[in-house]
């Protein structure tokens, strides 16, 4: 029996000290990125790269994932409206939920399903390759090279994409409204303006700029200390995904929480 007691406190405090070790690579790695993103080199070919990579190639699967989250919830809005006689005002809610939770939490949910996870796999192979190791003895940052360009390219295209979502979401909510429940589209549009104001919209775009943050410095982070080969890029890149989606959720409470109240 204290076998077993002393086996479990040694199992929960190699947890611990690896979480704490993790927090305190986390820590130092964005010290590294804050203090290249102000210092030269300034790598604007590798920033508009990633400005591709992270922003038009995921314009396309932000499109139809807009649309379709914008009809699901007018459709399921509209449904309940209807029992009041109130569907000329799904637009208007379907406005406020997408600019204040569904347009920058989706957007975070769908860059951080593609671009975040190719940034992690990416970073992962080629430590594993010792590509970084070979950048370090040439006397070139990895973090200068190939986090920062990465970090900077996702938190500024995350509230374009956040603003795309959220037109066509609305786009999405109108169509269906007109096809279903015959709304008319002067009230549409009145209501929508009633009922989302700009500091909504300024609200959402904040929060985008945030989970574009999060997702490459997680992503950048697990692919930059991955190990052991192949099932380490794997382990990586799956670890990656899981904790950037954790974290924008409960990022976005404590978000949430600080907007309502101020």
């Amino acid at each position: 029996m204290i076998d077993i007691a002393l086996r479990s406190i040694e199992t929960l405090g190699g947890v611990v000290r690896g979480r704490v070790i993790g927090l305190g690579r986390f820590t130092l790695l964005l010290r590294e990125i804050f203090f290249w993103v102000i210092r030269p080199p300034f790598r604007v070919q590798l920033i508009f790269r990633q400005f591709e990579f992270v922003g038009n190639k995921s314009l396309s699967i932000v499109t139809l994932s807009s649309l379709f989250t914008g009809a699901v919830l007018g459709l399921q809005i509209g449904k309940i409206f209807g029992i009041f006689r109130a569907e000329g005002l799904m637009g208007a809610a379907t406005g406020k939920a997408m600019a204040l939770e569904l347009a920058p939490v989706m957007c975070g949910f769908i860059v951080t399903g593609r671009a975040g996870a190719a940034m992690a796999a990416e970073i992962a192979t080629m430590r594993v390759n010792e590509q970084l190791d070979a950048m370090e003895a040439m006397g070139v940052s990895p973090v200068s090279y190939l986090i920062v360009p990465r970090v900077i390219a996702s938190t500024l295209m995350m509230p374009l994409l956040t603003a795309i979502f959220l037109s066509l979401g609305l786009v999405g909510c109108y169509i269906l409204g007109l096809i279903m429940f015959r709304i008319d589209t002067s009230v549409f549009i009145a209501n929508l303006k009633w009922l989302v104001w700009v500091s909504d919209v300024q609200k959402g775009m904040i929060k985008s700029l945030v989970f574009g943050f999060i997702i490459a410095t997680i992503a950048c982070y697990k692919g930059f200390y991955a190990r052991g080969g192949a099932k380490g890029v794997g382990e990586a890149t799956t670890q990656a995904v899981v904790s950037s989606l954790l974290t924008i959720l409960i990022v976005d409470f404590f978000i949430s929480l600080v907007q309502m109240r101020g």
